[in-house]
C-alpha cells in the first residue's frame, strides 16, 4: 500500500480557535479525519505529523524517501520563510502538493509568494479543509499515473461492422 506523509506545520493545532473569520472553525482533528477517510477510500496509508518547528519538519521530510511516495503539506507560515523546508521538499525525490486553508493569494502581501511551491508538483489553496482532500486527491492520482478521465473508461474491444484483415 502507498503511504503519504502528511505535514501540518506551525500554529495548525489551533484552527477552529484561531482567525476563525479567515479559517473557519474546522480542527485540525476533524481535517485529519476526513483525510484518513479519505486516504481509506483512495487506498493509501497516512503518517500525519503537526509540528511548530522548522527542524523537525524539514528532518521528517528529510527521511521520508524509501517509506512514502509523497507528501502533503501545509507549511502555514513556513510557506513564505522557509528556504530549508523547501530544500528538504526537493532533495527527498518525492512529489508533494502544497495546500492551504485560505486563498493566500488574496492575502497579505506577504502571504501571496510561496518559498515551498516551486519543490511541489502543485499547490492547492482556498478551499478550506476540501484543499486537503483535493491535494490528497491530486496527489495519489499523480504517484498512480492515473488519468482521472481515462482511467473511468472502458477498454474498446471492436467497433462495430469491424473486420478482422487477412
Amino acid at each position: 500500500m502507498k503511504k503519504i506523509l502528511v505535514v501540518h506545520g506551525p500554529n495548525l493545532q489551533l484552527l477552529g480557535e484561531r482567525e476563525v473569520s479567515v479559517y473557519g472553525k474546522v480542527t485540525l482533528d476533524e481535517i485529519n479525519q476526513a483525510l484518513e477517510r479519505e486516504a481509506l477510500a483512495l487506498g493509501v496509508g497516512l503518517e500525519i505529523l503537526q509540528s511548530n518547528h522548522e527542524g523537525e519538519i524539514v528532518d521528517r521530510i528529510g527521511s521520508a524517501r524509501g517509506t512514502f511516495s509523497g507528501v502533503l503539506i501545509n507549511p502555514a507560515a513556513y510557506t513564505h520563510t522557509s528556504i530549508a523546508i523547501r530544500d528538504a521538499l526537493a532533495a527527498c525525490g518525492l512529489p508533494a502538493v502544497e495546500v492551504h486553508l485560505s486563498h493566500i493569494y488574496k492575502r497579505e502581501d506577504f502571504r501571496q509568494h510561496s518559498m515551498t511551491a516551486p519543490a511541489c508538483v502543485a499547490q492547492v489553496t482556498g478551499f478550506g479543509r476540501g484543499s486537503y482532500l483535493l491535494g490528497l486527491r491530486g496527489l495519489v492520482i499523480y504517484i498512480s499515473k492515473k488519468d482521472p478521465i481515462d482511467s473511468s473508461k472502458k477498454p474498446v474491444k471492436k467497433a462495430l461492422g469491424a473486420r478482422k484483415r487477412k
